[in-house]
């Protein structure tokens, strides 16, 4: 007889005693998920997370006394746990910096009160936590660190300054390798590390499929933008991909590159039937290899499921590069690994070196 899986042992951390109980009302009656204990603000959930060891944390970052950023740091230093956010749209920003803090994922509120009919974000919650099961056996949550990678000048919004630098007053100039990333969870902070990677000096361009809701991917492309030299933005129909400029898909839709003359641009729309996942990575990727042919290079980062698999495939009947993360590094090995058994990877690396890889494309 093979031995029951014990449950998800969940922590919960929230200023609001409503919010507490309803998100432990999620798992009553669970086999899966078992709720350990309760935490009002970042001192208490230390204690708690020191003695009952959970194997996740459900966190509100807005508490007295010790607020989520805080304990992040401590946790992270003393005793890595996932970790995941649950935060209002009002507080984009401060789930991305929680996000560099090392929290493996968020869930969206509409409001700072989780109602008890809010079925979207309580089934969220569940996902998110059993999500747990899917960890790579070594998870330690990855934890940015600003400007990581990167030299030179700096302006006063942290880009750096260096001579010969694409402005947007210049004229269009088409990458040398269009680049184009799949990514769901963990897909951040892994995207943080990329774009801090990439040198003043590289020829490329950068589009994103990441898994992500809508109000929160503005705000993502904006922290992508601060990480080094790459122009970085949330897509609109009509862009132009041009050298060292990068492009998030809006959540919610569905972003494809095309050839305009000798120009990429970007076809941004409604996900249609046929669209799996949306943001569709496949889309975006079966895009890059019909405008780019042998220029495209596909990326496909941590994430669940199987989205990029077959945008993957095209790419390399194009006569262009698969890139996917390996299992070492990535968060959740459920999209690389897919795309490795299907046999369409150019190369399998660990994340820093995808980085180091792409920083190195030939100009």
């Amino acid at each position: 007889m093979t031995a029951p899986t014990p449950p998800i042992r969940l922590l919960i951390v929230d200023d609001s005693a409503y919010n507490r109980r309803n998100i432990a009302d999620v798992f009553a009656g669970s086999s899966e998920v078992e709720v350990v204990g309760k935490a009002a603000d970042g001192e208490e959930a230390l204690r708690l997370a020191t003695a009952l060891k959970p194997d996740v944390i459900t966190l509100d970052l807005e508490m007295p006394r010790m607020d989520g950023f805080t304990f992040l740091r401590i946790l992270m230093s003393k005793q890595p746990t996932p970790v995941i956010v649950v935060s209002s749209y009002s507080q984009k920003e401060n789930v991305f910096k929680a996000l560099e803090l090392g929290a493996l994922d968020f869930v969206a509120k509409p409001t700072a009160q989780i109602a008890p009919d809010a079925t979207e974000v309580r089934e969220q919650i569940l996902a998110k936590v059993r999500l747990v099961r899917s960890l790579r056996p070594t998870f330690v949550p990855p934890v940015s660190s600003r400007g990581r990678g990167m030299s030179g000048s700096f302006a006063a919004d942290g880009r750096p300054q260096v001579e010969g630098a694409p402005q947007s007053t210049q004229r269009y100039v088409a990458p040398k390798h269009l680049v184009a990333i799949a990514s769901s969870t963990g897909g951040p902070s892994a995207l943080l590390e990329i774009f801090g990677k990439m040198p003043v000096t590289w020829s490329g361009g950068l589009v994103v499929a990441q898994h992500m809701p809508d109000k929160f991917t503005r705000t993502f492309a904006e922290r992508l933008d601060k990480k080094g030299p790459v122009r970085c933005s949330e897509g609109q129909d009509g862009d132009a991909v041009a050298r060292l400029t990068g492009f998030v898909c809006p959540g919610r839709q569905c972003m494809e590159v095309v050839l305009v003359g000798n120009e990429y641009r970007l076809r941004v729309g409604p996900a249609t039937s046929n669209d799996r996942y949306v943001p569709s990575a496949d889309r975006l990727l079966k895009s890059a290899a019909a405008a780019a042919g042998p220029r495209a290079v596909g990326v496909i980062l941590t994430g669940m499921g199987d989205d990029g698999v077959e945008g993957a495939k095209a790419i390399r009947e194009a006569g262009g590069t698969v890139i996917a993360e390996s299992q070492e590094t990535a968060v959740v090995y459920g999209m690389p690994g897919a795309a490795v058994r299907a046999g369409v990877p150019s190369r399998v690396l660990p994340l820093p070196l995808i980085a180091d890889f792409l920083a190195n494309l030939p100009g």
